[in-house]
């Protein structure tokens, strides 16, 4: 009866031939309620007293209470909260019940006042506490929490200690001890360290051993450490990890590559074998797609390199998925490939996608720096009829243009992936309003135009565009158009050839984070004006981790006459300046002046920049906006280039994926700006549906 637990007392007597049994029963639990709980909660606390047997409608039992007393100060004391108070009163109940209230004052967090390591030799204590995530924050350091001590931080700062003296050779560094007293008011935390660093350790010798299924000679370039370089386990890790995924692309999904070091202690050396155990050969039996209501699977298998009944590749999975992801008709692309059942050697690959509309209808009134009040109208779908097709109908009406245009472009216009596209355009421009040279222009025309891809990442286009372009003066139409029109006319017929080639090796097509782009191209126009322009454009993207990428641009443009036509048409000019190009200048304000004092353009544009790009913080979901930090710098010029005529500009920005597209709002400031720049520091191009 006792061991029931529903009983405070149990007592057995006798009476003549009956026995009696005296039983006091323990009390129910009528309620639990738990105040000043903040950083716990009361669902959860109250389920994980369920399991410990703490209750409403179960028997009390003080000693359980005891129990959850404890484990709540464990909790509290493993954030740091030395304070923490916890009162647990006791209200009977008639029924024989009670009730529970528990009473927390949370308290704060201690704070480290200093760290200390002992036994340093090789490294000094900035070196590595620069490292922890615990710390004594700098002076300006007003909303850091390295100073909040709790248990599990200081458990990973002891890790990366270790790491960080076994990457430089100390094999037998050791954590002697760890200290971790609190001031007697329970508000300073003081750590000392002890370490034992022992002796630094370099490679001997590496080695391979076990099965060769590919070439020796291509997997000891995979192998980074080389013999006399600093032994690193991270290095002989990352190692392994490059060979295992040399043999899954081999189709050797569950290869193991064990590194097995050789340490001699009279000469400090490691000798190091890599042995490789390749396992099993994998096929695919089946490759599926799931998660695409609208596009069609042909849209994405024609995307696919692994294949079906094909060896499994981990470079043929990844680059489908890079190329899914290039597309921009998904949120998210994922990868799964589980066994089949019954099977050792065979596995299903499972792509999982979450599409993200792809077409719009918008009616939009906003404002850009460089065209004032826009308003627009345009029917847009990059994924027709979820075909893979781009479509496009669309109406602009700015303070500089009106632009009337239609476009299409089937990627796969033949199974190879030869892309075919055509369009149709009207457009009127009133150069004035964009405060450049003034003059007026209306242009009426179509294009035809073929992609040709080489491999996985390049392509070859071309695109012939018939125009007509009438031309006319205002009263403050500057010398040089007038000149111009002079001597060449005020209407033009042309034909225009461009020659193109291009690379696309990023991992996505927004917001990249590795990979790069490049577009070189040649562009040939005859007619009643001949000319040419010539331009290449290279961005690079580098991951510097998981939430920072190093984005670096380059463009150069020039342009001149042919034949008859002795200069490149002013209507052509490069324009450099605003949120698209060097910001902290006024939208097309660099470059030479016309007589009028106005930016005519030149017939040379160069561009550069560097840009540290971050998710935005303080923002649960924040895969559609991006800021960044950026340096740029550019100008144009006409036909000589001036290093001295370089502006820049650093500053922070915001890019939004809008429903509406692309938005972007940049603060800037000049670094090298001269008299007579126009600068505009706040700059921002952006719109509202209605």
């Amino acid at each position: 009866l006792f061991k029931t637990g529903f009983f405070q007392d149990v007592r057995v007597e006798r009476e003549g031939d009956v026995l009696i049994v005296f039983l006091r029963e323990r009390p129910a639990v009528a309620s639990i309620n738990i105040k000043g709980n903040s950083l716990l909660e009361t669902d959860l606390m109250l389920k994980s007293l369920r399991e410990i047997g703490l209750a409403e409608g179960r028997v009390f039992d003080r000693s359980v209470l005891e129990r959850v007393e404890f484990e709540l100060r464990r909790q509290y004391f493993s954030q740091g909260r030395y304070s923490v108070k916890i009162d647990t009163q006791l209200t009977p109940l008639e029924r024989n019940r009670v009730q529970i209230d528990i009473d927390i004052v949370e308290g704060w967090v201690a704070k480290i006042k200093q760290i200390n390591i002992v036994g340093n030799d090789s490294f000094d204590d900035d070196e590595l506490l620069g490292k922890f995530e615990s710390g004594v924050p700098g002076s300006f350091s007003f909303f850091s929490s390295a100073d909040q001590y709790s248990k599990q931080k200081l458990a990973g700062d002891l890790e990366i200690l270790r790491s960080y003296y076994q990457d430089r050779g100390y094999l037998n560094f050791s954590i002697e001890s760890t200290q971790v007293s609190i001031s007697p008011d329970k508000k300073d935390i003081y750590i000392t360290i002890n370490i034992k660093e022992g002796d630094r350790y370099r490679v001997g010798d590496v080695a391979l051993a076990g099965e060769f299924i590919v070439p020796e000679y291509e997997l000891h370039p995979l192998i980074e450490l080389k013999q006399g370089d600093v032994f690193s386990r991270k290095a002989a890790s990352e190692s392994a990890s490059r060979l295992v995924q040399r043999l899954g692309d081999e189709g050797f999904a569950f290869a193991n590559v064990n590194t097995i070091p050789d340490i001699d202690e009279t000469t400090n050396q490691v000798k190091l074998t890599l042995f490789v155990d390749p396992g099993k050969r994998v096929t695919v039996r089946r490759v599926d797609i799931v998660g695409n209501h609208v596009t069609h699977d042909e849209v994405i298998r024609r995307e696919l390199r692994q294949m079906e009944g094909g060896w499994l590749s981990g470079q043929a999975i990844r680059l489908s998925r890079e190329r899914l992801e290039r597309l921009g008709f998904f949120e998210t692309v994922n990868v799964e490939t589980p066994s089949v059942p019954n099977s050792d050697d065979q596995v299903d690959v499972v792509f999982s996608v979450v599409e993200k509309p792809s077409g719009n209808i918008i009616a939009s009134i906003g404002y850009s720096d460089t065209q004032g009040v826009v308003f627009s109208f345009s029917v847009n779908q990059n994924n027709f009829l979820g075909r893979g097709s781009k479509l496009s109908l669309t109406f602009d009406n700015s303070d500089v243009s009106e632009d009337y245009s239609f476009t299409y472009n089937n990627p796969y216009y033949t199974l190879d992936g030869v892309s075919r596209g055509f369009g149709l355009f009207i457009k009127e421009t009133d150069a004035g309003e964009a405060d450049v040279s003034d003059y007026t222009s209306d242009e009426i025309g179509g294009h035809i135009a073929y992609g040709i891809p080489l491999n996985e990442t390049d392509r070859l286009g071309f695109r012939f565009e018939l125009a007509n372009i009438q031309l006319d003066t205002t009263s403050s139409t500057p010398a040089h158009i007038t000149d111009y029109l002079s001597l060449n006319g005020r209407e033009f017929n042309t034909l225009t050839m461009i020659g193109s080639w291009s690379r696309d090796s990023r991992n996505r097509a927004f917001f990249a984070t590795k990979g790069s782009s490049a577009r070189a191209a040649l562009e040939l126009t005859g007619g009643d004006l001949e000319y040419y322009k010539i331009s290449y454009d290279h961005r690079w993207f580098y991951s510097i981790s998981d939430n920072l990428t190093l984005a670096l641009k380059g463009f150069v443009g020039y342009g001149d006459g042919l034949g008859g036509t002795e200069e490149l048409p002013f209507f052509e000019n490069y324009y450099a300046g605003g949120v698209r190009s060097v910001r902290g200048y006024d939208g097309n304000s660099l470059g030479p002046l016309d007589s009028n004092q106005n930016p005519r353009g030149g017939n040379m544009k160069v561009l550069g920049g560097a840009e540290l790009v971050f998710p935005m913080p303080w923002l649960d979901d924040s895969s559609s906006v991006r800021m960044s930090a950026f340096l740029d710098a550019g100008n144009v010029s006409s036909d000589r280039f001036d290093s001295d005529d370089i502006r820049a500009s650093v500053g922070v920005a915001i890019n939004w994926l809008s429903p509406l597209g692309p938005l972007i709002f940049s603060l800037a400031e000049p670094i090298n700006n001269k008299p007579g720049d126009d600068l505009e520091e706040f700059q921002f191009s952006l719109g509202f549906a209605f």
